[in-house]
């Protein structure tokens, strides 16, 4: 089982930055996929950014060149720094790890934290 646990959320201004972090109850280097996805109104939830146990990294297009996601090993968190915020960045963004065992692959959530950009 893994608990993860985001913070960070809040509400800012278009144009400011936000830093999310999501806290794993396990060590994050036995986790194959970390990652940031995000659920608007009436939306379906989409990835904003991920990042695996190599460092490799993908994100939306949308986050490309605003939003940076980082994995801290020794705290067992990841992290989403979001610049340039954008009324369209609202949303709850949930935390996701993706994790490898010899009988599948499953996947844990944390409950989100809701990110509100307005002026």
């Amino acid at each position: 089982q893994v608990q993860l646990v985001e913070s960070g959320g809040g509400l800012v201004q278009p144009g400011g930055s936000l830093r999310l972090s999501c806290a794993s109850s396990v060590d994050i280097k036995s986790i194959y996929q970390l990652g940031w996805y995000r659920q608007g109104p009436g939306n379906v939830r989409r990835p904003v950014a991920t990042i695996r146990n190599t460092g490799g990294t993908d994100y939306a297009k949308s986050a490309e060149g605003r939003f940076t996601i980082t994995r801290d090993n020794a705290k067992n968190t990841v992290n989403l720094q979001m610049n340039s915020l954008k009324p369209e960045d609202t949303a709850v963004y949930f935390c996701k790890a993706e994790v490898h065992y010899t009988t599948g692959i499953k996947n844990y959530w944390g409950q989100g934290t809701q990110v509100t950009v307005s002026s």
